[in-house]
C-alpha cells in the first residue's frame, strides 16, 4: 500500500499527506472567540472595512496580514458590519470581562455526503484493482484461466510494476503534462474535474496493484509447494524469500505503522522493498531457467530474454532507480522567524504545485514539502517546515548547511491548478507553504490563509512573497489571534466562490478542517479536492 504528497517505493504516501497538511495552532483553542453576529456579511464600502476594524480590534493596524482582511475596496472583505447596519452589542461587550464562549454548534452532514466523501476515488481504485485480481486468482484456481497458469510470474510482477508506476516522480509528472497541456483549453469542467481526481487519487491503484500483486506471488509459491517434486529447491528457497520480504515491505505501509512509526514504515518499506525487488530478479532468472519438463537448467540466452517476467522486473527495476539517480547534496539556507517554523531556501526556481523530499542522510528519512517558488526563472525556492516531530524540531535547533533532496520533484494535486480558468487556494498553517506558489504564478487564483499570528510566526520572507507577487484583491489572510478565532470557513468559500467566480478549490489543512470543508463545499456543490489520507 501506499503516499499522498510528499510527504511508495521510496515515494511515500506519508511524505505525500504530510507535505498537504496545514496545522491549526494551539493558540486558537485558549483565545476567546469575540461575539459576532450569526453569519458574515461581505462589504466592498470602506467605510465598513474601517468599521470592522476599529470594532474587533482597536490596536492600529500595521499590516494587512495581521488582521487578515484584504485592503481594497474592489473585491469582497469580511465585515461584521455594513455601514447601513446597527451597531453591533459586541463593541459594547468587548469592554466588558469575556467569560468562556459557548461552543460552537457542530456542524449536521447527512450520512450520504460522509459516504461520498469516504468512497472517493481513492478507494474505488483500490476495490476494482484488487476485485479484479482476485477474480483472477479464483478463475486461475480452478482452471479458467490459461494465461495466468502460463505466465503467473508475470501477473505478479506487472502488478508490482503498476505499484512502482504510480508513486515514480517522472511517470507522474508525464500524467500531470499530459492532462494539463492536452485539456486546459478546450475541456469541460466536468472533464477536468475528473482528470484531476484520478491524478490526485492515483495512490489507490498503487495499493492495489501492490496487494494483488503480493497475493498473486502467495498463490505462486503455493502451486510451485504443491508440485515440489518437479521444482528446484533453489527456486523454492527464493521464492519464499521473496514472498516473505514483499509482504513485509506492504504491510509496512498500512495507515498505522505509516503515520505512528514513520521511520519504521520508511526503512522496512523502503529497504526490504529493495530487498524484496533483488530476490525477485533471482527467482526471475533461476524460475525461467529451470525446465520443468525435462528437470534440468536451460543455459541458453535466448529463453531467459523471450519471457514477459523478465522485462516486467528490468522496467520495475528502472523506475526504481530514477529518482535515485538525481539525488544530490545541496546548500541551504535556513531563517528561524518563530520557534514554531523554519524556512529553507535552496537555489533554482519551481513551477508551481511540486513537491520537495528532504533528508540530513542520503537513503533514510525523507520528508516532503510543498515548495515556495516565484516561478521558474526566480533563481531559488524555499519550503515551510512546521515543527511537528524530530526531524522538522532539529531544522529549527540544529539548522543544516545542506540536505539531500532529489532533483527530480514530486508533483502534487496542486500542480493540476493550471488546467482550471480561476480557482481558489485555501490552506490553514503551514499548509502556506503547499498552496502559495499556485497563487504567486498564476493570477487566477484567490488565495484564503487561515492561522496565527501569521507574520510573527512566518516571519518577513513569506510576508514578502505574499505582498509582493499577490494583489490585495486576490487574497483574504486571517489572522486568528487578531481575530479571536477561526471564521466560517465553508461560508468564506462560498462568498469568495461566486464574487470571484471559482470553477475549483484546492484545500491544505489539517484532517479536521480538511474534513469541515470538505463536507461543507460538497453540500454547497463547490468543487473541491482536499488533503488526501489514504488506508
Amino acid at each position: 500500500m501506499s503516499s499522498r504528497n510528499n510527504h511508495v517505493g521510496d515515494t511515500t504516501a506519508q511524505s505525500y499527506d504530510d507535505a498537504e497538511k496545514g496545522i491549526y495552532e494551539a493558540s486558537q483553542q485558549s483565545l476567546p472567540i469575540l461575539p459576532t453576529p450569526p453569519s458574515p456579511v461581505y462589504s466592498v464600502d470602506e467605510k465598513a472595512i474601517i468599521q470592522q476594524v476599529e470594532t474587533v480590534q482597536p490596536t492600529p493596524v500595521t499590516s494587512p496580514i495581521h488582521e487578515g482582511i484584504t485592503p481594497s475596496s474592489s473585491t469582497p472583505v469580511l465585515t461584521l458590519a455594513s455601514r447601513n447596519s446597527p451597531p453591533s452589542p459586541a463593541s459594547d461587550d468587548l469592554k466588558k470581562p469575556q467569560g468562556k464562549p459557548p461552543a460552537k454548534p457542530k456542524r449536521k452532514v447527512s450520512r450520504w455526503i460522509l459516504f461520498q466523501l469516504w468512497y472517493n476515488t481513492y478507494r474505488k481504485f483500490f476495490t476494482i484493482v484488487v476485485t479484479l485480481n482476485l477474480i483472477g486468482i479464483l478463475m486461475a484456481a480452478i482452471g479458467k484461466f490459461e494465461y495466468a497458469t502460463n505466465h503467473l510470474g508475470a501477473l505478479v510482477l506487472g502488478n508490482l510494476l503498476m505499484a512502482i508506476l504510480m508513486r515514480n516522480e517522472l511517470f507522474l509528472r508525464f500524467l500531470y503534462i499530459i492532462s494539463i497541456y492536452g485539456l486546459r483549453s478546450w475541456a469541460p469542467i466536468w472533464l477536468k474535474l475528473a482528470v484531476t481526481s484520478i491524478l490526485q487519487h492515483v495512490g489507490g491503484i498503487h495499493s492495489g496493484c501492490a496487494l494483488s500483486g503480493a497475493c498473486w506471488l502467495l498463490y505462486k509459491i503455493v502451486d510451485i509447494l504443491i508440485h515440489h517434486a518437479k521444482q528446484h529447491p533453489s527456486v523454492i528457497a527464493t521464492g519464499i524469500i521473496t514472498n516473505v520480504l514483499v509482504v513485509i515491505s506492504i504491510l509496512s505501509a498500512f495507515p498505522w505503522v505509516r503515520n505512528n512509526h514513520h521511520n519504521v514504515f520508511e526503512g522496512h518499506h523502503r529497504l526490504i522493498g529493495w530487498m524484496g525487488l533483488a530476490t525477485t530478479w533471482i527467482f526471475v532468472v533461476l524460475g525461467n531457467a529451470y525446465d520443468l519438463k525435462l528437470g534440468e537448467w536451460r543455459l541458453d540466452a535466448h529463453s531467459l530474454i523471450s519471457t514477459q517476467e523478465l522485462w516486467f522486473a528490468v522496467f520495475m527495476t528502472v523506475f526504481v532507480l530514477i529518482p535515485w539517480v538525481t539525488l544530490r547534496e545541496v546548500p541551504v539556507e535556513v531563517e528561524i522567524p518563530s520557534p514554531k517554523v523554519a524556512i529553507l531556501k535552496f537555489q533554482r526556481g519551481m513551477q508551481q504545485g511540486l513537491l520537495a523530499r528532504i533528508s540530513r542522510t542520503s537513503i533514510m528519512e525523507y520528508h516532503a514539502f510543498g515548495i515556495i517558488s516565484e516561478g521558474r526563472n526566480s533563481g531559488c525556492h524555499y519550503l515551510i517546515c512546521g515543527v511537528q516531530g524530530d526531524f522538522t524540531k532539529s531544522l529549527v535547533d540544529n539548522p543544516p548547511k545542506t540536505v539531500w533532496t532529489r532533483e527530480l520533484k514530486f508533483a502534487g494535486v496542486g500542480h493540476a491548478s493550471a488546467m482550471f480558468k480561476r480557482g481558489i487556494r485555501v490552506c490553514t498553517g503551514t499548509g502556506i507553504g503547499a498552496a502559495l506558489s499556485t497563487c504567486i504564478q498564476n493570477p487566477n487564483w484567490f488565495l484564503i490563509w487561515i492561522g496565527s499570528d501569521q507574520e510573527k510566526t512566518f516571519g518577513p520572507t513569506i510576508s514578502r512573497l505574499i505582498h509582493d507577487n499577490i494583489e490585495p484583491e486576490r487574497m483574504i489572510l486571517w489572522d486568528t489571534k487578531k481575530r479571536g478565532g477561526r471564521p466560517d470557513s465553508v461560508q468564506l468559500l462560498k462568498d469568495v466562490w461566486h464574487s470571484f467566480g471559482a470553477e475549483v478549490i484546492f484545500i491544505t489543512s489539517n484532517k479536521a478542517g480538511n474534513d469541515e470543508m470538505m463536507q461543507g463545499c460538497l453540500e454547497a456543490g463547490l468543487h473541491a479536492f482536499g488533503t488526501l489520507w489514504d488506508f
